[in-house]
């Protein structure tokens, strides 16, 4: 039979020897950085006050959106219809203006994120959905192309790890939201968690339910943060997917994109569609609308996207700091 321990502070071991009297409370006082002259935390926090409230952005009473023609809002509070949405429309443009266009937006976007780097106050949060093949990589390649490395991130969400498992469905996508001056940028995203768990069956309907309030709570607090989130939803046929897909499979150079698994997941079409619906009606808020893109003519998608991020960040104006006082009198030296 074990012995049994009696009494015992968590962390000490059985045979530990109890230390009372002075020699306790100077140990206690070290622990809580009170040794050797250390202030306590709260007079390190007051210490801090200065640099905490130069990084708390202003108040915005409306994210700064600006979407270009041709892309369609879903209205928050209403119901919404993803198919009466025409995944063809090309907004009148033809392919040789739209490709040219895009120049000229590509290089806004390069000019204003440099801006909003140096600023360092707010953040911009890009969010691509759509089914499989419906361009979220391309769309990245072909907006965010010259855009300085240092200041954007791209996040491609696959399967949880073990870890994420761990924690709250959020907890992963949270920790690679876009820190001030940047641009972040989810291919998949926390909607994942409303739309192949739910299409798979991987957790009952009344939990993935209720994340549609939790998803809404946390962009929320996104946009109280200092970041304004724009969320893609790239509008595909399912001819044009079933295009796509054989165009993948006859192209060598393409057989590295092609997923089998990607067949089986198109016997999901219908289930999926009446997902995204779902998630774009729940989730369309004043702070954070979704934007859904016609994209079966990727060089329409590539431009009218682009156009809403390089609208959006002139809309949000970030400003270069001040010089330091003085510094355009200063000589360098031979």
């Amino acid at each position: 039979m074990p012995k049994k321990h009696g009494k015992q502070h968590r962390g000490q071991s059985p045979g530990a020897k109890q230390v009372t009297g002075p020699a306790a409370a100077s140990g206690a006082a070290a622990s809580h950085g009170l040794a050797a002259g250390r202030p306590p935390s709260s007079a390190l926090w007051a210490g801090a006050a200065p640099a905490i409230e130069e990084r708390v952005p202003e108040p915005a009473a409306k994210p700064p959106v600006r979407v270009a023609p041709g892309i369609v809002t879903v209205t928050p509070g209403m119901p919404f219809r993803l198919a009466e949405v025409d995944p063809d429309a090309d907004g009148g443009f033809d392919k040789a203006e739209a490709k040219d266009a895009l120049d000229v937006e590509r290089a806004r976007i390069q000019a204003l994120q440099e801006r909003l780097y140096a600023e360092r106050r707010r953040s911009l949060l890009i969010v691509l959905q759509a089914i499989d093949t419906g361009g979220k990589d391309g769309t990245v390649r072909a907006v965010l192309q010259g855009v300085n490395p240092q200041g954007c991130a791209v996040t491609s969400f696959k399967v949880p790890s073990t870890e994420e498992l761990d924690h709250d469905f959020l907890w992963r996508y949270h920790a690679r939201t876009p820190g001030r001056g940047m641009i972040g940028v989810f291919n998949r995203s926390h909607y994942e968690d409303v739309l192949v768990v739910r299409v798979k069956g991987l957790v009952p309907e009344e939990v993935w339910r209720a994340r549609y309030n939790l998803i809404n709570d946390f962009e929320r607090l996104l946009t109280a943060s200092g970041t304004t989130i724009l969320k893609f939803f790239l509008h595909i046929s399912k001819a044009e997917q079933k295009a796509r897909l054989e165009a993948r499979i006859e192209d060598p150079e393409k057989h590295w994109k092609f997923d089998p698994a990607d067949l089986v997941e198109r016997k999901s079409w219908d289930a999926y569609q009446a997902a995204f619906g779902d998630a774009l009606t729940q989730c369309s808020t004043p702070y954070a609308p979704w934007h859904v893109v016609p994209a079966n003519r990727k060089w329409f998608r590539n431009l009218v996207v682009a156009r809403t991020v390089a609208d959006t960040l002139e809309a949000m104006d970030p400003r270069y700091p001040e010089a330091a006082k003085g510094i355009a009198d200063l000589k360098v030296p031979d």
